[in-house]
């Protein structure tokens, strides 16, 4: 790097710490079917508040009254996203990816105060498995089910095979009940999209009927700034033959797919999507929708339905026309990761909705996410507010402790809730722990 390009970049740091200090974001109603969306507005660089790591120490994640969380997996390599198998045991992924590298100064500045804001922690590309033996709630057992893996982030199960979702390739592992290590190395199920990969994570989840699985393929660049060459087979979700590995494109225009969730019962997929940034604090909202085959769902051309996003050229009007708008939204930049559909196990005030986990905000002030959420459905559908279910993660001074990324719900009455600052998973159960609604044995996968 020359000298003269130090000072320049040195300059634009001076402006995006500047940028920190300034103005706090309108508080504006941006969640559910409906959110409040201002106009655009673009500045050199966007507002950035980073998180300012600290140790939990003796403190915990707040969970609601009649409630109680505990650690129980410390010491991780970057958890992403956990799958609970059907002896109960615990499968979580650890890994970082991406290889895109920046294309402007400020976007050297921006990912350097990024930076600041994550675990320093080396990534694991492992899988680790815990267990409970007794059912007392504590994990006993922790050690690794395979490493050597790429980027681990998605995971789903049918039947006797393990999927998981490199950064670079869909591999199954064979399982049977019991085993605490792969009995063999991964067959690769099909490649996935790894060129640049600036969203590099992979999502997972399986039908309902167990023949196929979806995979969440994140755009390459923010709003198509490296060129729509480059965004060949991004920002879609893949369905992909679980014995074969075909593959076809089921849904496209989601800007970054970054976890997905077959509901129970109609066997609908559910994705939660990170949104576009630097149009200002209060856009573009991230969100929970139904996936439906075949649709559009705007980007890089609009964003929340047929809003146009001005930045892209050329524009492409008649594609705009057939957007989809999403379902429900989260608020903008609170970084949605991670998304599990809720059962009766987790209290009746909790039974019928999703869990959502929210990594938190880099771009806005003041901060949002930093928490999972609940986002209640009504007749199979969102509806209503959400509600705060783990929060502290953040804290009023400032601090932050933790980032949620995925969420899982366990059949036997928990939230388990991965943490990628910590390098901490989290167990969050009533603390009477309801009767399991008898449900009738169909052939549904778990995973997701």
């Amino acid at each position: 790097m020359s000298r003269a390009f130090r000072i320049i970049s040195l300059s634009a740091l001076s402006v995006a710490l500047a940028a920190c200090s300034g103005q706090k974001a309108p508080d504006m109603a941006q969640y559910g079917n409906a959110p409040e969306l201002p106009k655009p507005h673009r500045g050199v660089m966007p507002d950035m508040t980073i998180a300012q790591p600290t140790a939990w120490g003796d403190q915990v994640p707040t969970v609601p009254k009649g409630y109680s969380v505990r650690a129980i997996a410390t010491d991780l390599a970057i958890p992403r996203q956990t799958l609970v198998l059907p002896n109960g045991d615990i499968l979580i992924a650890e890994g970082r990816g991406g290889s895109a590298k920046p294309l402007k100064p400020k976007d050297v500045i921006a990912s350097k105060i990024k930076a600041k804001g994550n675990t320093q922690v080396k990534s694991g590309n492992r899988l680790t498995l815990l267990r409970d033996a007794d059912g007392d709630g504590v994990y006993e057992l922790k050690t690794v089910f395979a490493d050597k893996l790429n980027a681990p982030y998605g995971l789903a199960m049918i039947g006797n095979a393990i999927y998981v979702a490199n950064q670079d390739a869909l591999v199954r592992f064979d399982y049977t009940e019991g085993d605490t290590k792969a009995s063999a190395a991964p067959v690769k199920v099909t490649d996935l999209p790894s060129a640049i990969n600036h969203h590099w994570t992979k999502s997972l989840a399986a039908s309902a009927d167990g023949s196929h699985l979806y995979v969440g393929i994140g755009s390459n660049s923010n709003v198509s700034e490296r060129g729509m060459d480059v965004e060949v087979d991004r920002a879609v979700v893949w369905e992909i033959d679980a014995q074969t590995g075909a593959h076809r494109t089921y849904a496209s225009g989601i800007r970054n797919p970054t976890a997905l969730a077959v509901q129970p019962g109609t066997g609908t997929l559910y994705a939660v999507v990170n949104e576009r940034d630097e149009i200002g604090p209060n856009l573009v909202p991230d969100y929970l929708t139904s996936v439906k085959e075949g649709g559009f769902y705007g980007w890089p051309y609009s964003y929340w339905g047929k809003h146009v996003d001005t930045r892209v050229m050329p524009q492409k009007p008649e594609l705009v026309a057939t957007a989809l708008t999403p379902d429900y939204a989260l608020g903008s930049h609170v970084a949605a990761l991670g998304v599990s559909f809720s059962s009766p196990v987790m209290g009746s005030a909790f039974a019928d909705g999703v869990f959502v986990g929210e990594h938190g905000s880099w771009n806005r002030n003041p901060p949002v996410g930093y928490k999972v959420v609940f986002v209640p459905f009504s007749n199979g559908k969102p509806s209503g507010e959400p509600v705060d279910f783990a929060t502290g993660f953040r804290g009023e001074d400032g601090k932050t402790r933790g980032r949620p990324v995925g969420v899982t719900v366990d059949p036997k009455g928990a939230l388990i809730v991965a943490d990628d600052l910590a390098n901490t998973v989290w167990r969050i159960t009533p603390d009477a722990v309801p009767q399991a609604v008898p449900v009738a044995e169909t052939p549904v996968p778990t995973g997701g």
